[in-house]
């Protein structure tokens, strides 16, 4: 086999690669804490595992708390574990509305000029002056998946969600690439509604932009 046979068969099978179908993770409202938060809310209590979540290392808590604001309350709001550097609670919109209050769109982490609220265990409460976001939709992929797809950290791209009884198409969809990240799209529960995610076989696959496959970043 000559240099261009290998490369014809090394694009071929980069090409089926692509059309892999992207599994779809639909993310309700959660919030994960810092050390010096979660000791206020759950003092001398380890934070302990409910369940492992499919990205590596990262599990959904046997703690809950209760979301207030200014007109209403969510309860039972799920812990997720480990623990972070800062306090970050991820709700849709529908629930911002619930709360009284204006979430922006951000990526996770992007937490400046953001709203805050209470949180309130069974052992404590805490008024966090900031911190809420309504998560921007992404997928989650490793350098090997990134360079499959032919994509980079900050790309923005659109997205097919299949196999479900509506089929829908998001843009701008956020690209995250990180070594210990695992292949699966992101959704809360708006969007997850919008496309009627109710088929646990549902999954995304890419779509071209414009006249290149990937949109530019931002």
């Amino acid at each position: 086999m000559n240099i261009g046979q290998v490369k014809q068969a090394v694009n071929k099978v980069i090409s089926e690669m692509r059309e892999r179908p992207i599994p779809v993770g639909i993310s309700n409202h959660h919030v994960h804490l810092c050390e010096g938060d979660y000791q206020t809310l759950f003092p001398n209590q380890p934070i302990s595992v409910r369940k492992m979540l499919k990205q590596p290392g990262q599990y959904a808590a046997e703690q809950t708390v209760t979301l207030v604001g200014p007109k209403g309350a969510l309860k039972k709001v799920r812990i997720l574990g480990p623990l972070r550097s800062q306090t970050q609670v991820e709700i849709s919109q529908t629930d911002a509305r619930a709360l009284g209050i204006s979430a922006p769109l951000r990526l996770s982490g992007h937490l400046s000029q953001t709203p805050g609220l209470k949180l309130v265990s069974e052992h404590g409460e805490l008024e966090l002056p900031h911190g809420v976001i309504v998560a921007l939709r992404h997928i989650h992929m490793s350098p090997l998946d990134a360079l499959i797809y032919g994509v980079s950290q900050g790309d923005y791209i659109k997205v097919a969600i299949e196999g479900s009884a509506r089929r829908t198409v998001f843009d701008q969809v956020a690209v995250r690439v990180a070594p210990n990240m695992a292949l699966e799209m992101h959704l809360d529960t708006d969007e997850a509604n919008a496309a009627d995610l109710t088929n646990p076989d549902a999954y995304a696959r890419l779509l071209p932009t414009g006249p290149c496959r990937f949109a530019s970043k931002r």
